[in-house]
């Protein structure tokens, strides 16, 4: 298949997954709207990859970026009120002090999504995809005027490069966390596994391979840090509500302070399995960032 068409394709099959959602996020699904985040992702990983014109690039780029932020405030508050009602049937001893999170957090979820719908209407998510459309049509123009080898190893390349610098920015960021337990530098190895990943899964598709064992590795590893990232969340906002008590109530701030507690315990115990798995990332960060060196010199 020519490259300008698997290019085309490859657009369209990550956009088609994207307006899908887009009804759901309308009506307020929480899946839905959590898909469509995880859709303008992946189409940020591929559009600097279609070899368009550098301010088509960017300014898509952009608006994606803005789509993945936004929904991205609210995705967060969802998250944190499904950990909520999960550690509230497991947890029995905590529901008192998750209760009063909970009626915290509804709340600013409530006015996320109405400061969503009032800036970023599903309308705006539609003119993006429909630009995204028409650049496909373009691709698929290029592909009856250029072909040939050069032009599919340019684009091959172009990927093999964004994995090894996925790969690069993966090994940087597990350096920088160590083994002692950060949130934000253990926040910055989990975007770079999702970003390795979804380069990684991207490469797949375009060899036309199932997903290889690494992907599973990578996703493992960001699921494990997700959930430590979630807990954290929780734990600051729970030390929040026992700073702004008015007045003072001790028996309240007992129970936050016991499910701060348990929280710390279990970050705690997610930080050793991540430690434990550390080397295993990193052999996987160097495996993904050798192939296209190795691809390269085979090609030359």
């Amino acid at each position: 298949m020519p490259v300008a068409a698997r290019r085309a394709d490859l657009l369209r099959r990550h956009l088609d997954r994207f307006t899908k959602t887009l009804r759901g996020v309308e009506e307020g699904e929480v899946q839905a709207l959590h898909r469509a985040r995880v859709g303008s992702r992946r189409l940020r990983e591929l559009v600097p990859l279609l070899q368009l014109d550098g301010e088509s690039a960017q300014k898509i780029g952009r608006r994606l970026k803005k789509v993945t932020s936004r929904l991205g405030a609210v995705r967060e508050l969802d998250v944190l009120l499904l950990l909520i009602d999960e550690l509230s049937s497991v947890r029995p001893p905590l529901a008192a002090a998750l209760r009063r999170l909970r009626a915290i957090v509804d709340k600013e979820r409530d006015a996320a999504r109405t400061h969503l719908n009032a800036h970023l209407p599903t309308s705006d998510m539609w003119r993006i995809a429909d630009k995204l459309d028409r650049t496909a049509g373009t691709l698929d123009k290029e592909r009856r005027s250029r072909t040939g080898r050069a032009e599919k190893h340019a684009w091959r390349w172009a990927v093999d490069a964004r994995i090894a610098h996925r790969a690069a920015r993966l090994t940087t960021a597990m350096t920088r966390a160590g083994a002692v337990y950060l949130p934000e530098r253990l926040h910055d190895v989990r975007i770079a596994l999702k970003k390795l990943r979804y380069a990684a899964e991207l490469a797949a598709i375009i060899d036309n391979r199932p997903q290889p064992a690494s992907v599973r590795a990578l996703k493992r590893g960001q699921d494990l840090l997700g959930r430590m990232h979630d807990l954290q969340v929780l734990i600051d906002r729970a030390r929040q509500v026992q700073a702004s008590l008015t007045p003072p109530n001790l028996a309240v701030w007992r129970e936050l302070d016991g499910l701060v507690v348990w929280l710390e315990d279990e970050c705690r115990r997610l930080h050793a399995r991540y430690v434990r798995s550390r080397a295993s990332l990193a052999s996987v960060a160097d495996r993904l960032g050798a192939k296209p060196v190795a691809r390269r010199r085979r090609a030359g």
